[in-house]
């Protein structure tokens, strides 16, 4: 078993590196839709679900992103950790402190932010949104990051490009493989804390 230990260094604590964002899917691997739930065989072993040594500190229950290492850890106890590959935000656009899980949903519709029609045209085309399913970039399921009782825009949830997993792609949203977001969603409540470094 691969053993991993994490530390809070670098911890940014208290709001949001922007405003504002959301996510979409990444403009290049295959077409939207191609895997939305398997083993993702094309995907670095590294990025599997697995258990590992932990020894950040925080109570069981509770999720840590490690940005830079595209790591999410559900916290276990005892010195362990549930560990999954997620794929993050591109430079400037990733959520960093903590937050609460405010409201969780199981193929969640998806609506594009007016920052990220500005940032990328082509997505005016989804305006009116897009309901929930296969074809849907937060996948199966989102777990909604809040802050004083706002919702943030930042989402954990599940993508329908697994090839993305492991790289920094997206509007700032962590994203997942469908199958380890379904875990991650059966085992964080709403009121998880989140803490994002």
């Amino acid at each position: 078993m691969n053993k991993h230990h994490i530390t809070r260094r670098g911890l940014i604590l208290g709001g949001l590196s922007l405003a504002i964002t959301g996510c979409t899917t990444n403009e290049d691997g295959p077409p939207v839709g191609w895997s939305t739930f398997g083993s993702d065989p094309d995907s670095d072993p590294q990025y599997r679900r697995q258990e590992v040594a932990y020894s950040g500190g925080e109570p069981p229950g509770t999720i840590v992103v490690n940005v830079e290492e595209r790591f999410l850890y559900y916290v276990e106890g005892e010195g362990r950790a549930t560990r999954y590959g997620v794929a993050v935000g591109q430079e400037g656009l990733t959520f960093k402190g903590e937050a609460k899980i405010g409201r969780k949903a199981e193929w969640p519709s998806w609506k594009p932010t007016d920052d990220m029609m500005a940032r990328k045209p082509r997505l005016q085309e989804y305006a009116d949104g897009v309901p929930g399913g296969p074809l849907n970039p937060l996948g199966a399921a989102a777990l909604y990051l809040y802050q004083g009782g706002q919702d943030t825009m930042f989402r954990v949830h599940g993508t329908n490009a697994p090839w993305s997993i492991g790289h920094a792609v997206s509007n700032g949203c962590i994203r997942m493989t469908n199958n380890n977001i379904m875990d991650l969603y059966g085992r964080a409540p709403v009121g998880t804390r989140v803490i994002v470094i």
